[in-house]
């Protein structure tokens, strides 16, 4: 039998062994943490039973994801959770930018803006599962909807900043560059609309749901399914050397490029870990744990209803932002992103004590305290939340760094989003699963499509060595 090991647990390295162990081969998932999962971990971090996501909080990805979408792992004990509102952008008059599943009540809520916002997103709704087929593989292959591929590839070129002026008003505006700065990329560049497009399509055609009880509900999913396949997971293992697993047909390495390149050592042909080594990481995020008696006071009445809000002001506001923390400075007033997961999934609470979790865009290692900061922006729109928070918990980037080693300086993307590589990550080969090793393949966010929980890094990763096998 053909066998298999996995470096690394986080939701690639276990597609990737759910694909392997689906066409018979036997899978070894190694994880050097005390628990799996990677960046969808859950954890009480401040008050015994609230429940706070670690790192990835809100999934639209997941739902859209091809690989995840044909596992039915609501089987195995996921539920998806989606909020009233899906996200909400608030601004210093009051206002907010809305964004609904429904694109019909989205446009509706936009006001002179509702038709611009149907004109950009309605098309590439109608076509969101071709346009997902594309751009969930690597860029090079050979299309199987060129009309769709092409449709999204026009704005998605474009930079955010660019492709903001469809709208006129402020909401419309802040709504679709508060998504698109997801990238941690500034605006005003190349593809960075891209991120936006779908993002923004994806809430239209899926949502963007919360897993009940947590991110790690993702997790214990793909643990089960591994399991009925007959695959194992060691944890409290860490993999430091090839010649550890060298045993094995397959290696599937859920690493960071310069710590695959380190990993496998003198086996790896020289171009091969100059180029993984040579791997750019972006901008950091500082992420904070809040308890809050009675929930977040916005001013704005959608704000209080909406699974994730994104705060930094104008779309002007967030493009300066972004350029500052490339450029290696923490402004002021951080773009922070706000999850309220527990307004769709309620068994996160404790009575009248709910888990808020936010994280600001920070430089690459950022050394510094982000904490008041953060509470400065949300403060911003909520004016009296200070007094409600009862319990605080921080991970500052280097803390993040330890949380999960594919997370260097801080980058919870695994990557910097510059076009270049964006388009060749991790190197420039026709097979960017392949690491020069025979036999040996890097699954994680390192590799196209790149960041989020679908799975899709693991799955491509798999087929590429499932092919090889053949």
């Amino acid at each position: 039998m053909t066998e298999a090991v996995v470096v690394g647990a986080g939701p690639n390295g276990l597609a990737a062994a759910v694909t392997l162990a689906q066409q018979g081969v036997a899978v070894t998932v190694l994880e050097a943490a005390a628990t799996i999962g990677g960046g969808t971990r859950t954890s009480e971090n401040t008050l015994p039973g609230l429940l706070h996501d670690d790192c990835s909080g809100i999934h639209p990805t997941a739902l859209a994801s091809p690989f995840l979408r044909s596992l039915d792992l609501e089987r195995h004990g996921l539920r998806w959770r989606w909020p009233e509102v899906d996200l909400a952008h608030p601004l210093d008059s009051g206002s907010a930018g809305v964004l609904l599943r429904s694109l019909d009540d989205t446009v509706a809520g936009l006001g002179a803006d509702g038709p611009a916002w149907r004109r950009v997103f309605g098309p590439l709704v109608a076509h969101y599962d071709d346009v997902v087929a594309e751009v969930f593989r690597p860029v090079l292959h050979l299309p199987r909807h060129p009309l769709s591929l092409a449709r999204f590839g026009v704005g998605a070129l474009l930079p955010a900043t660019v492709l903001a002026r469809v709208w006129r008003t402020a909401e419309a505006r802040a709504l679709f560059g508060g998504v698109a700065a997801h990238g941690f990329y500034p605006l005003g560049r190349p593809l960075t609309s891209a991120v936006g497009l779908m993002l923004t399509a994806a809430g239209h055609a899926y949502g963007w749901p919360v897993a009940e009880g947590g991110s790690r509900a993702i997790t214990n999913a793909l643990a089960a399914r591994l399991t009925e396949l007959g695959g194992t997971i060691k944890t409290g293992v860490l993999v430091e050397s090839y010649q550890e697993v060298a045993h094995a047909d397959v290696v599937m390495l859920d690493l960071a490029p310069g710590a695959a390149a380190n990993l496998l050592g003198s086996a790896m042909p020289a171009r091969v870990a100059k180029a993984y080594r040579r791997y750019r990481h972006g901008p950091a995020a500082f992420k904070i744990d809040l308890a809050v008696q009675g929930g977040v006071p916005w001013r704005n009445e959608a704000c209080r209803r909406a699974g994730t809000l994104h705060l930094g002001g104008s779309i002007e506001e967030i493009a300066g932002t972004e350029r500052d923390i490339q450029a290696g400075r923490l402004p002021k007033r951080p773009f922070v992103l706000v999850g309220q997961q527990y307004l769709a999934d309620p068994t996160r609470s404790v009575g009248d004590l709910h888990p808020v979790y936010a994280y600001a865009h920070v430089p690459h290692g950022y050394p510094g305290d982000a904490t008041e900061a953060i509470i400065d922006q949300i403060e911003r729109f909520a004016p009296g939340v200070r007094e409600r928070i009862v319990a605080r918990f921080v991970r500052r980037p280097t803390e993040l760094a330890e949380y999960n080693r594919n997370y260097v300086g801080g980058d919870i993307a695994t990557g910097a989003n510059d076009p270049l590589q964006v388009a060749l990550r991790p190197r420039i080969a026709l097979d960017p699963y392949a690491t020069g090793v025979a036999g040996v393949y890097l699954c994680s966010a390192a590799t196209p499509p790149g960041a989020g929980v679908h799975g899709m890094c693991g799955f491509n990763a798999a087929r590429s060595a499932l092919r090889a096998l053949r």
